[in-house]
This record gives C-alpha cells, sequence and structure tokens, in this order.
C-alpha cells in the first residue's frame, strides 16, 4: 500500500459524508485497498457518536436516555448520509416485490424509487435500534457504541472475503478485482472481532453473526451472491442484532 492515508481518506469519503482532502482522481487499486481501512472508519464513526453523547451529558447530568438516543441515532444517520439504510430499503422492495425471481429481484434493487416495504423496514430497524440505544444509555452501557460502527464495518470485509458479488459493474466489481492481501484483511478483521467482544460481551456478538449467516444465506439462495445493497442490508441487520444482544 503506497499510502496508507489517502487510502483511510478513500475509506472515509465513500463511508460517511465528512469531508476529506482527496486530490486527483481514484483508481480501482486504490479503491480495493481503501477497504483494509473500514473498520477504522467505523471506529471514528462510533467515536464521534461517543463525544457527542459525553457531550450532552457534560452540558446536562439529567439529560434523558430516550432522546439521547434519538440524538445518537440521528447524528449516525447524517454522517453515513444513509449509505446502509438505502440498501436496506432498496433489498426489502426487492425482496418482497421479486417474488423469488434472482433476475426480477436484481432489477428491482436498480429501482431508484423506495416502496412501502422498503420504508416500514427502514423505521422498523431504526425504532429497534432507538429502543436498543434507550436501554443502553439508561443501563449505563454507552460505552459498546464505541465499536459497534466498526464492527459491522468489518462485516463487508468478511463479505467480500466469502461471497461472490453477483453484478459485473460497480464499486463492488472494483473491490473484488483490486482486494488487498488475504493476510492482511484477516489481521484487520480479527482485531475488529477482538476488539469488540471485550466491549460487547458474547451474546451481542453471538446474535450478530447468527443475523449475518442468516442474511448471507437468503442472499445465496436467491441471488447466487451479494450486491451493494445487500451488502448495505448486512450492516444495518448486523448492527440491530447487536445491539438487541446486549439488551438479552
Amino acid at each position: 500500500m503506497n499510502n496508507p492515508l489517502r487510502s483511510f481518506f478513500i475509506a472515509l469519503s465513500f463511508l460517511t459524508r465528512i469531508p476529506v482532502p482527496l486530490k486527483g482522481d481514484v483508481s480501482q487499486q486504490e479503491i480495493g485497498q481503501s477497504m483494509l481501512f473500514y473498520p477504522l472508519v467505523g471506529l471514528l464513526i462510533g467515536c464521534i457518536l461517543w463525544l457527542t453523547m459525553q457531550l450532552l451529558w457534560f452540558l446536562s447530568s439529567g439529560f434523558p436516555a430516550d432522546v439521547m438516543a434519538a440524538v445518537v441515532l440521528t447524528l449516525w444517520v447524517l454522517i453515513t448520509g444513509g449509505l446502509h439504510l438505502d440498501g436496506l430499503a432498496d433489498t426489502a422492495d426487492a425482496w418482497v416485490g421479486g417474488q423469488h425471481s434472482r433476475s426480477r429481484t436484481l432489477e428491482i434493487m436498480k429501482d431508484p424509487y423506495c416502496g412501502p416495504i422498503g420504508v416500514a423496514v427502514v423505521v422498523l430497524v431504526l425504532l429497534l435500534k432507538w429502543s436498543a440505544l434507550s436501554y443502553l444509555f439508561k443501563s449505563g452501557q454507552s460505552a459498546f457504541i464505541l465499536v459497534l460502527p466498526m464492527f459491522s464495518r468489518a462485516v463487508i470485509l468478511a463479505l467480500f472475503m466469502s461471497t461472490e458479488y453477483v453484478r459485473e459493474s460497480g464499486l463492488g466489481s472494483a473491490i473484488l478485482e483490486e482486494m488487498p492481501d488475504q493476510k492482511a484483511l484477516w489481521s484487520v478483521l480479527s482485531i475488529s472481532v477482538l476488539l469488540s467482544l471485550i466491549v460487547t460481551g458474547f451474546w451481542a456478538l453471538l446474535l450478530a453473526f447468527a443475523a449475518l449467516y442468516g442474511l448471507r444465506a437468503m442472499m445465496l439462495k436467491r441471488l447466487g451472491g451479494m450486491t451493494g445493497d445487500t451488502i448495505g442490508t448486512c450492516v444495518e441487520i448486523v448492527e440491530a442484532a447487536a445491539l438487541i444482544g446486549i439488551v438479552l
């Protein structure tokens, strides 16, 4: 990797709406190499959310946990630009409208409009996240928010290492063609999982892995692999599942 800082900025520009000092055109090789920094970008997102929460508690020690959860979740969506929520909505629409047809499912995913099923699924997932975050803040387990975005971005690495990308063009194809060395990917993935395990505990990760396994099985059965939208779906559902696991 010629320029790790540039690779980090490329990952940051793709996964968030945070302005970055990128100069010049970005090559496909750089896009692929930037994948190593996805968990680090997730950790940065977690730090921003945690610091925001600490600031609000500093300004008002009695800040309601329910409102805190709403603020944190809103900031979370704004930082990422709803990138993965968009994939979740498209996948939900396609899965219902596709009626078990692979070609029809892929076609619906390309539709820029969001149907009622997509809206309903996004609302329900956000509601689950808000409820779980509210409980965590009330019970003093707010440190979990530091590592959850890191873990969910590590899920992207795991998917690319284990699952075929079914579209012939697009960002996913570029990443697959220029993926970093498997040893480097395994190292980053292992560190991310270990840190998440230390902070969150066994049950949260177990539920998250169960959700990922089930989603991947559904993708393979319907599509024979994954798309960018289904990757976003995995990120959102894994985050929700891990939050519920902490509550258990």
